[in-house]
């Protein structure tokens, strides 16, 4: 069982910096692909950025350029830097794992193959 914890969201005006943070326990090893997810009313929880086994990361177009993921194995986390914030960006992010061998594109856009989910921490850009 692995478990996730999510931190460091919050609110923030356009154009803003933040950075999330996922603390990971439990039975995970290196050998588990992570990710970033995003969702808001309405609409389907979308990938924002994972990496996979490899340590290959692939990001939303719409993300790329602004947020980086980053993974430290030794420390069991995973961090999201998000700058240059727009009000679009606004959702509840959530921190997710899993033990599959897939590419990073294919984990980006299919969510289901990720076993774990932390609880989700909101992130609010104001205009």
């Amino acid at each position: 069982q692995v478990h996730l914890v999510e931190s460091g969201g919050g609110s923030v005006q356009a154009e803003g910096s933040m950075r999330l943070s996922c603390a990971a326990s439990g039975a995970i090893t290196r050998n588990y692909c992570m990710g970033w997810f995003r969702q808001t009313p309405g609409k389907e929880r979308e990938g924002v950025a994972v990496i996979d086994t490899d340590d290959s990361s692939t990001y939303a177009d719409s993300v790329k350029g602004r947020f980086t993921i980053s993974k430290d194995s030794a420390k069991n986390t995973l961090d999201l830097q998000l700058n240059n914030l727009k009000p679009e960006d606004s959702g509840i992010y959530y921190c997710a794992a899993g033990d599959g061998q897939y590419v990073s594109w294919y984990l980006l856009r299919t969510p289901n193959v990720f076993k774990y989910w932390g609880q989700g921490t909101q992130v609010t850009v104001s205009s």
